[in-house]
């Protein structure tokens, strides 16, 4: 059985913060670790798509105002941008003497170069990337109410969760920004990396070492504390619940099951690769043999795609993390 430890607090209505480590005295494993009895991950995944193909009333309104709201305070990359990626992949494939391309081969690049260049923010400015924030947080608290409501079984319509759903709103932000802070670590990571290749600094085989190790650390240390995080992000949309309760009981929550977590979010972020493999690069091929017709030309078709893309896999997301978080609690 887990020892615990409780932690005196001022107030009558703290939690007891669990806390099975002492200072100076060594842990074992059998007081740390906790069970959860939770699906396998190819349940996980699947269900997930279930639960938003099974209640789809619910999610399709929700996903068609995030793609009609970002058009109009965020924008989406326009078809010349996309254009200009294409004529940039039939140069860089002439410099190369690859001179054509497969059109499969050709889809997969244009969807990687968009996606990893920033295509998808379509040279967005700062006022639309506040936008950004503030429509991301709407879709994930009206994901998580409607969500609440169906897995306890009640009768819930959309405009309930539009217009309850975002009362938390501010105790989400300040968790938001608590998450950029610990993301700081891989923003520092990603500043070295990119001094690194402009100066061959890892062209030399120990300095390529050291660098690895570093940016192992820095990804731990940004892992462990966003493990904690992004749990305290839903369970703060309780009723009630302030941010930084919400992040002591995370904190307590997650305890001894942060592996396990990270490799569930390692397995989300597979899955919505491969989701974004099968459904856009048949569309880009659409595309291409489109564009072939004059008329079709100005048409952001792709653009309006990959916006649309992004939307829901907002929502599966968050679909995704409130269901393992469901689990934990009921396990």
């Amino acid at each position: 059985m887990a020892k615990t430890r409780s932690k005196t607090f001022k107030g009558k209505n703290r939690p007891k913060r669990v806390n099975p480590h002492k200072s100076f005295k060594r842990s074992y494993r059998e007081d740390y670790v906790r069970e959860t009895n939770v699906p396998g991950i190819a349940h996980h995944i699947f269900s997930t798509f279930g639960m938003i193909f099974k209640h789809w009333k619910l999610f399709l309104p929700l996903l068609v105002i995030a793609v009609v709201t970002s058009i109009l305070f965020i924008g989406m990359m326009s078809e010349a941008n996309y254009q200009q990626f294409q004529d940039v992949l039939e140069q860089t494939s002439k410099d190369y003497g690859v001179e054509k391309l497969g059109t499969l081969m050709k889809a997969g690049l244009l969807l990687v170069s968009t996606i990893t260049t920033g295509g998808l923010s379509g040279g967005a400015s700062e006022a639309a990337g506040v936008f950004g924030v503030i429509i991301f947080l709407i879709i994930w608290l009206v994901s998580i109410f409607l969500l609440r409501h169906i897995m306890a079984e009640h009768k819930v319509k959309f405009r309930d969760g539009l217009y309850n759903a975002t009362t938390p709103l501010i105790s989400t932000f300040v968790l938001f920004v608590i998450a950029m802070v610990q993301c700081i670590p891989i923003f520092f990571l990603i500043i070295v990396w990119s001094a690194a290749i402009q100066t061959e600094f890892l062209a030399t085989p120990f300095y390529a070492l050291v660098f690895f190790i570093f940016a192992a650390l820095m990804i731990i240390l940004s892992g462990y504390l966003l493990s904690s995080t992004l749990i305290a992000m839903v369970a703060v949309t309780a009723p009630g619940m302030y941010p930084m309760q919400a992040m002591h009981a995370a904190s307590d929550l997650m305890m001894g099951r942060r592996i396990k977590f990270c490799i569930r979010l390692i397995s989300l972020l597979i899955a919505m690769i491969i989701m974004w493999v099968i459904v856009m690069l048949p569309l880009i091929l659409f595309d291409l043999f489109m564009k072939q017709f004059e008329w079709t030309s100005q048409i952001p078709f792709i653009p309006f795609c990959l916006l649309v893309m992004t939307c829901f896999t907002g929502i599966y997301c968050t679909t995704y993390l409130y269901m393992y978080y469901r689990y934990m609690l009921e396990s």
